[in-house]
C-alpha cells in the first residue's frame, strides 16, 4: 500500500495507491492507530477519485523529522576523516547511546522535484541518502520513505557542536516521493542508490544496502522515544551508508537521485 500526498486546488490531499482519501484525512490521525488498524482504515476510506496533482513532502506541517547518526561503517569512516576531534565518531558509532538528533518540521521539509539548496557558507556540502522511517505514536514502524539529510561536512567537521548548524538550514531536508506501507523485516535489507549528474553526467554513483546498518531499527527507536513523546508519529532518518569522496561538494544545479527500495526521490540544487 502506497500513500502519497498532492497539491490540488483545493489544497493538500492524500492519495493511497493512486485514488484520493477524504479532503479532511491527516497523516496525523492515521499515525494515531495501531500499525495493524491501518491498512483497514485506509481501505475503508479511499475513494474512486483518481489523485492527481504535484506530489508534495509525505508529512503534515507540524510533524517532525528525527536523525540518527554514524549508523554505518562508512558514515564512522567519513566523520573521522573530516573532524579534528580526535575519535569521538568512533565512540558514538560503537556506544550504547546511539546518537539521534532533530532535523526538520514538517513545513520545511522538501517534496520530490522541488529545489533543494547548497549552503552558502559552507565550501563542502553533501546528500545523505537516508532510509527514513514512518513510526506511529506507539512505536512502531508502519512504513518508509526515501530521505535526503543534507549536511555540510566542513561546518560538522570545524566543531562536532556544529551539528546542528551543519545539519537544519533551509532547503537541507528532502522526503518522498510517497510513503511505502511495509512490513519492517523487509526493511533489514534494502538497497539504497545515490546518484549525482552535473550537465547531464554523472559525478557520481554510490549504492549500500540497510543489511550493513551497526544499529537495528527498534534501538534507535527506543532512543528516540526514551523521554519523549510523538503523539501524531514521527519521521526518523537512519542514517547513511553512502558518502561521496572526500572534498567531492555539491554544485548548483545538481541534479541528486536517491533510490530505497522501490521509491525514489529526485531534487536539483539551488
Amino acid at each position: 500500500m502506497y500513500l502519497t500526498r498532492h497539491q490540488t486546488e483545493r489544497g493538500p490531499r492524500w492519495a493511497v495507491d493512486h485514488h484520493f482519501l477524504p479532503e479532511t484525512l491527516d497523516l496525523r490521525l492515521v499515525l494515531s492507530l495501531r500499525v495493524e488498524q491501518v491498512r483497514d482504515f485506509l481501505q475503508n476510506s479511499v475513494t474512486d477519485e483518481q489523485a492527481s496533482g504535484s506530489l508534495l513532502a509525505p508529512l503534515e506541517a507540524l510533524h517532525e523529522v528525527w536523525g540518527a547518526g554514524v549508523t554505518y561503517q562508512r558514515s564512522r569512516e567519513a566523520r573521522r576523516a573530516e573532524t579534528a576531534a580526535g575519535d569521538i565518531y568512533d565512540r558514538v558509532y560503537e556506544a550504547a547511546r546511539p546518537e539521534v538528533f532533530f532535523k526538520m518540521i514538517g513545513w520545511r521539509v522538501i517534496g520530490p522535484r522541488a529545489p533543494i539548496h547548497v549552503r552558502g557558507d559552507s565550501d563542502w556540502n553533501v546528500p545523505e541518502p537516508e532510509l527514513t522511517l514512518v513510526i506511529n505514536r506507539h512505536r512502531e514502524i508502519v512504513g518508509y520513505c526515501a530521505g535526503n539529510d543534507l549536511s555540510s561536512r566542513s561546518i560538522e567537521g570545524e566543531n562536532p557542536l556544529y551539528l546542528p548548524q551543519a545539519k537544519t538550514y533551509n532547503g537541507a531536508c528532502a522526503l518522498g516521493p510517497g510513503v511505502e506501507l511495509i512490513d519492517p523485516d523487509r526493511l533489514r535489507d534494502l538497497p539504497i542508490q545515490l546518484d549525482i549528474a552535473r550537465a547531464g553526467r554523472t559525478v557520481f554513483h554510490g549504492d549500500t544496502t540497510t543489511a550493513k546498518m551497526n544499529r537495528r531499527f527498534e534501538e534507535l527507536i527506543a532512543c528516540l522515544f526514551r523521554e519523549l513523546d510523538f503523539p501524531y508519529g514521527v519521521f526518523l532518518m537512519t542514517g547513511t551508508g553512502i558518502v561521496p569522496p572526500d572534498r567531492f561538494t555539491l554544485a548548483l544545479g545538481d541534479q541528486v537521485t536517491i533510490t530505497i527500495g522501490s521509491l525514489t526521490l529526485e531534487n536539483e540544487t539551488t
